[in-house]
This record gives structure tokens, C-alpha cells and sequence, in this order.
């Protein structure tokens, strides 16, 4: 009598699994993101991702519990001493524009928003430079982030050319006898007007020779990539400091951004306030100097750990071997084997000092340097790889962690979210007005803030790469002798004033170009 529930129950059985053998087969057609290795902005949950474990145990276990001293304290979150350099960018003899422009010059700028930003500079110069009239630079749509965002809708027009009204002649749009001069014009055909061939930090006089005669045949120049197309050496003083006018003066983000920033910062510094004050009321009423020494003082952490960036290094970390081989795949596909890091062994790169540091490292970096879990710290970053598993170690060291999300309301991010670029000048405009500024890794948001900071004598801290990839290395390092290590290879990273040396950026080193002894 058992003979025939038995059969039943096979065929239930091999039906249950027929239906299980084809929900694993059409899963990751209805759900491409959970098995895509190659998606830029998160890891696939299934094909590369097991959250790693801490990689450096024994260094957590007492920075969890570590006590800063208090003169470490002090010394850390004061600010930095006048150091001799003011700002020295008006000229000498009052600016006059001349009588006739040579023709309008249009420029397209691709990359990412600090990259676009130190673009929009050398468009001044270059302008400037051929007496012509500038067009508001075209950003390009970004090809990883999908932002759209057009110069108007970052940066405040009106104040840029209100600043810029008496060294060069811009204009929002072109006339309509040149409206035809378009960026699909140009993506269509070879185009007489459009200049392609512009090198890598040209010199001032290719652009008296190349472009400019095609502004005067034609009235206009389109110049087209133009990112890191001006040289920083053998230009006129008056180009270098109107370079930096541009970039510390006429570049203000548009109100909108200014609130979301001005809110966020007024949430850290007042922590008890954070669902209360609005960017508005802080703007409108400042608090006057007293009341800012006595505010809150918060630190901003650029955590630069995305997926480009670990495929990039060709680093280890701590992934295991599903992780490796999908970075290794998607290093493949994006740069067909054209990665230099590839040749070394991840020991190699970090002895060299050329892996990012992860969130783990970066938070055992802020501890030995005196930052403590009452440190109220705001993550700068657009999407970290690994998401959540990724930075909880650091969260954990840093319980009082923040970031716009957690500061803002979604009806206060509304006009920003989704939108990298307005993200990323919210998160511009909160590091610059932190009290300390630290990036994880180099990239254009370092550089850009080094920069600005640097030119407003504000306390940076950058990370000793080569001094980091050694220490980390060493597992049998102890607590006393890993910090005593930090706090001496980074005595002189804190904001010290750097000259500028030959081909370096005059973007990331504002002296002695744009500024003058005090």
C-alpha cells in the first residue's frame, strides 16, 4: 500500500527540483545585477562578494579600545599657524578687457567634477590667452556615472562671469548666426571649426599657432577633449593668477548645493540639531567667530574605494579567490591588460606604497593618529566597494560616522540624488569647510582640495603611501610601535605649506604662483 505514495512522492520530488534547477537558470536573467561581475557600481552578491574579515586583528583590538592623550588631542584638532602666504591673485594695474574679442571659444570637457573643474580654468586662461570669447564650457555626460549635470546646474553662472567681468569676455550661449557650432555638430563629421589634436599640457604657444588662426578664419574654435590641455610652466603670471581666481573665486556651486553643504556641516558641528537647523537659517544667520571656536569640529574622511580603483591597483583585499578573479576580469575588459600593477605581486605593490588603502587601514591610520570614537567623521564618497560589509570595521571604530544620507533627509537630497556630479559638490563643499581634511588615496578630489585648502591654510592631512604599505605588511607589528611609526611619517603631512615644483599642478600647489609671502 506504501508502493504508491512512494511514487508520488518521487515525482513531487523531481518536480521540486525541476522548478529549483530552473529558478537558479532564470534568476539571473530576471536579476542580472546579483550575478554581473562586471557592474561598476556595487559587487555582484553571488559570482565575487564574501564580506572579508579584518586583515589586521591584533591592531583593531587595541585601536578599538585605544584612549588619545589629551596634548595628542589638542595638538590634532588645532589649526594650523599663519605660515607666511596670503593669496596673490589681483594684478597689479587695474584689468581691462580688449576692445575686440578674436572670436569665441568653445571647449568640451569630459571626466569627473574636479577633473571638469580644473578644465573650466584652463578654458579661462586659454581664452584669455587668444583675447577670445569664452562660450560656458559643455560637460560632457560622465561614461561610468550616467550624470548629465550641465555647467548651469553646478556651478553659479552669474557669479563666474560677474567675478571674470573685467579679465575675459563669456558668454551663457552663442549668437544665432554661430548656434549651428553644437556638440552633436561635431560628433557627426570632420568639422573645419573643431580642434581635436590639442596635446597634453600644451604650451601657450600652440594655441597662438593652431588656434587661433581657425578663430579668425571662422569667427569660432571648438576644442574638443580639452582636459589637462594647458601646461602649468612658461605662462605669463597674469594666466597663472587668473588660473587660480577662477578656481578659488569664480567657481561657487549654485545655492541649492550651498544649502544641502551649509545644513550638512551645521548638523556635525551640532549634533543635536541635526534634524533641526536648515542650510537657509545658516546662511541667513551667521554665528559670529566665538561661537565657531566654541562649535563642534569635525573631520572629513574622501574614502576613494571603488571598483574602478581596486581592479585598477591589482591589489589584494582580502576578498578571497572569487573576488580576485572578478577584479581580474573586469581589469581585463576595461583596460585590455594595459594595467602596469598587473606585472607585480600584491606584496611588491604594497612595499611600493601603491595599494588604496581599505576602510579597515584608513580607520587604524585615524586612530593612531589621535582621531578617537567620539570623532565626529563624514564619509566623502559616492559608492563604496563592498558597500556596508565593506566599511563596517571602520563604522565600528568610528560609531559617530556620517554621510549625507544619514545627515539629510531623502527630501533634502531630493534635487542631488542620483546625480554624481551634484553629489560630489555637496561633498566638495563639506571638506572644505571641515576643520580636517583627509583623503584614503590620491585621485582629482585630493589634488582639487589640497589645493583649495592649502590656498586657505587649512589643515589636510595626506596619507605616507610608502611609510603605510610597509607597516601594513608587517603582521607582528605591535599597537605602540605601528603609531609611534604614523604619528612621525606624518609630523610634516598636515597642511604644510608645499611650493610648487616644475609640471606639477598649479591646482594642487597654489604657491608661489598664486600666492605671495605675507
Amino acid at each position: 500500500m506504501r508502493q504508491p505514495y512512494n511514487c508520488n512522492h518521487q515525482v513531487h520530488q523531481s518536480q521540486r527540483s525541476a522548478f529549483a534547477v530552473l529558478f537558479l537558470v532564470l534568476l539571473p536573467i530576471f536579476f542580472p545585477n546579483l550575478f554581473a561581475p562586471l557592474g561598476r557600481a556595487s559587487p555582484s552578491l553571488f559570482s565575487e562578494w564574501n564580506a572579508p574579515k579584518p586583515r589586521h586583528l591584533s591592531l583593531l583590538e587595541v585601536a578599538l579600545h585605544w584612549k588619545t592623550p589629551i596634548k595628542q588631542l589638542f595638538d590634532l584638532w588645532s589649526p594650523l599657524p599663519n605660515q607666511g602666504w596670503k593669496p596673490c591673485i589681483d594684478s597689479a594695474d587695474t584689468p581691462s578687457l580688449p576692445e575686440r574679442s578674436q572670436g569665441y571659444i568653445q571647449v568640451f570637457l569630459d571626466g569627473g567634477l574636479n577633473q571638469q573643474r580644473m578644465g573650466i580654468c584652463d578654458a579661462v586662461a586659454v581664452a584669455k590667452l587668444l583675447n577670445a570669447t569664452l562660450v560656458i564650457p559643455h560637460l560632457e555626460v560622465n561614461p561610468v556615472w550616467q550624470d548629465s549635470s550641465s555647467f548651469t546646474d553646478i556651478f553659479d553662472v552669474d557669479h563666474f562671469i560677474n567675478v571674470l567681468r573685467d579679465e575675459v569676455s563669456i558668454v551663457k550661449e552663442l549668437p544665432r548666426e554661430y548656434s549651428w557650432s553644437s556638440r552633436e555638430y561635431y560628433a557627426t563629421g570632420i568639422r573645419a571649426t573643431r580642434i581635436k589634436t590639442a596635446p597634453v599640457h600644451a604650451s601657450a604657444d600652440w594655441y597662438l599657432e593652431k588656434v587661433l588662426p581657425v578663430m579668425q578664419s571662422y569667427g569660432i574654435a571648438a576644442i574638443s577633449p580639452f582636459s589637462h590641455r594647458l601646461a602649468f610652466d612658461k605662462l605669463p603670471v597674469e594666466i597663472q593668477h587668473l588660473r587660480c581666481k577662477v578656481n578659488f573665486e569664480a567657481l561657487a556651486f549654485v545655492p541649492r548645493i550651498r544649502l544641502i553643504g551649509e545644513t550638512l556641516v551645521n548638523r556635525l558641528r551640532d549634533p543635536s540639531g541635526k534634524l533641526q537647523a536648515s542650510g537657509t537659517e545658516v546662511l541667513r544667520e551667521r554665528t559670529d567667530d566665538a561661537e565657531k571656536e566654541r562649535a563642534g569640529k569635525f573631520v572629513v574622511l574622501h574614502l576613494r574605494f571603488d571598483k574602478d580603483m581596486a581592479a585598477h591597483s591589482a591589489c589584494d583585499f582580502g576578498g578571497g579567490k572569487a573576488e580576485k578573479l572578478a577584479l581580474a576580469k573586469y581589469r581585463q575588459v576595461l583596460w585590455q591588460g594595459k594595467v602596469l600593477n598587473s606585472q607585480f605581486t600584491d606584496h611588491e605593490l604594497r612595499n611600493q606604497g601603491r595599494c588604496p588603502l581599505t576602510p579597515e587601514e584608513i580607520g587604524l591610520l585615524l586612530t593612531a593618529l589621535g582621531f578617537n570614537n567620539n570623532t565626529h567623521l563624514y564619509l566623502a564618497s559616492h559608492k563604496v566597494y563592498g558597500g556596508e560589509a565593506r566599511i563596517s570595521t571602520l563604522r565600528t571604530m568610528f560609531p559617530l560616522m556620517e554621510d549625507k544620507k544619514s545627515l539629510a533627509s531623502a527630501i533634502e537630497l531630493t534635487e542631488v540624488e542620483g546625480k554624481a556630479s551634484l553629489m560630489a559638490a555637496v561633498d566638495y563643499y563639506v571638506s572644505l569647510k571641515s576643520d580636517i581634511f583627509i583623503s584614503a588615496s590620491p585621485g582629482n578630489m585630493h589634488n582639487a582640495l589640497l589645493g583649495h585648502r592649502a590656498y586657505l591654510n587649512l589643515k589636510t592631512i595626506r596619507p605616507n603611501m610608502l611609510l603605510l604599505g610597509p607597516l601594513f605588511l608587517n603582521k607582528t607589528i605591535e599597537w605602540s610601535e605601528f603609531q609611534h611609526a604614523v604619528i612621525n611619517g606624518h609630523k610634516n603631512r598636515q597642511g604644510q605649506m608645499r611650493l610648487r615644483k616644475e609640471k606639477q599642478s598649479i591646482y594642487t600647489y597654489p604657491a608661489p604662483d598664486c600666492m605671495c609671502r605675507a
